[in-house]
């Protein structure tokens, strides 16, 4: 695992940034999860977990899941943090 603490927190921002990439080029919102999932496990496959089929599927797993979760997460928030009314 030491391997996804060190490189997998820093791909999980990445994934979510292909992801709004993707998203902004005319890929449906809908379509944004698998998308997710399948970059998470492209870069558990060839960067994580090189030729142990068991690992990479736990790393993509969690890559994909965790990216979908981080980019979920920040548009919730902004979401709430545009409807609260402001002082004056």
């Amino acid at each position: 695992m030491d391997q996804l603490t060190v490189y997998g927190v820093a791909l999980v921002p990445v994934l979510v940034g292909l992801n709004e990439l993707l998203k902004r080029s005319g890929v449906p919102a809908r379509f944004i999860p698998a998308t997710a999932m399948a970059l998470g496990y492209f870069f558990a496959f060839y960067f994580l977990a090189q030729g142990d089929f068991r690992k990479g599927l736990l790393y993509g797993t969690i890559l994909g899941l965790s990216s979908i979760g981080l980019f979920s997460g920040a548009k919730n928030t902004l979401v709430a943090v545009r409807r609260v009314p402001r002082k004056k």
